[in-house]
């Protein structure tokens, strides 16, 4: 693979704390999507679910990398809550700070996936690079899109 046992497992653990954020982001941003109300209901509740869907959907392709490195995906959720900086609590109840707090953890999800990205560059990882740079892309965007969302 061009990387040796420990280069692999450094990026492994790297790209499972990526998936370990971007996963409680995802389940926050569906609790909200579940529970928001107010008049922006609809526009907000639309906004959230685009966002989760596209998540969810990167999961996947993030803990096949971790795969792919030899190592095993978190399998529970506490396995995967033990490697998240992004807390998956739902607790806000007002539309607003629903809204600041998902654009907290696409902030944060941003650079988590930064400091991956200097770990692949570090060890030629460019597969990685190639799977998280668009992920960085994304998360930048829900971020802008929630920011703007706060006027």
């Amino acid at each position: 693979m061009g990387m040796d046992q420990n280069q692999r497992e450094t990026m492994a653990k790297a790209v499972t704390e990526v998936l370990a954020d971007t996963y409680a982001l995802y389940f926050k941003t569906h609790a909200y999507h579940w529970n928001v109300t107010g008049p922006r209901f609809h526009d907000l509740h639309t906004l959230f679910e685009t966002q989760y869907t596209e998540m969810w959907a990167a999961t996947d392709e993030i803990a096949e990398r971790v795969r792919a490195l030899g190592v095993k995906a978190p399998n529970s959720y506490s396995a995967m809550g033990e490697h998240a900086r992004v807390k998956s609590d739902a607790i806000s109840t007002d539309a607003n700070e629903m809204i600041a707090d998902l654009l907290a953890g696409h902030e944060q999800v941003a650079e988590t996936i930064r400091g991956v990205l200097e770990q692949a560059g570090q060890h030629g990882d460019e597969a990685t690079g190639d799977i998280l740079t668009p992920r960085l892309t994304a998360h930048e965007k829900m971020a802008w899109m929630l920011r703007s969302t706060l006027g």
